[in-house]
């Protein structure tokens, strides 16, 4: 199979689309996320901490000079991105949580509030039919 026909292939089963989407989105997120936290956490954090603004917090290593920039550890950025990070990791794992509630109910067989995919439905069937089936062999033996 040539390069191009993989790639077709892979385009079409729409996994580029979804991988596409997902990212979109995600970017999205990350910029509204962002926002929330520098516009709306990040200031009443501000004023608890009598005005301090966090994202300017840095520990000094070399002072600036008229021959050499200053050296500073930013560690008030790495808070609000820290920040950020555990707002939209959160945020994830709820939204995962939520799409696998709904996806174990409707993967139930004997849930009969949600419709039951074919597919597990089939299965469900096939056990069934197993089920008996070995019951029947074992009652031929005895």
């Amino acid at each position: 199979m040539s390069f191009f026909q993989e790639f077709k292939n892979f385009a079409i089963k729409g996994n580029m689309i979804d991988m596409a989407v997902g990212i979109v989105i995600g970017t999205a997120f990350n910029n509204v996320i962002s926002t929330l936290v520098k516009k709306i956490v990040m200031p009443p954090l501000s004023l608890l901490t009598d005005g301090v603004n966090l994202s300017n917090k840095k520990y000094i290593l070399r002072t600036a000079t008229d021959s050499a920039d200053e050296v500073a550890v930013g560690y008030g950025e790495l808070m609000e991105v820290l920040i950020d990070f555990f707002i939209i990791a959160f945020t994830i794992f709820m939204v995962i949580k939520f799409i696998n509630r709904f996806k174990k109910k409707s993967e139930d067989p004997h849930d009969k509030t949600v419709e039951t995919p074919k597919n597990i439905q089939l299965l469900s069937n096939i056990e069934k039919l197993m089920e008996e089936q070995n019951a029947l062999m074992k009652s031929k033996k005895s």
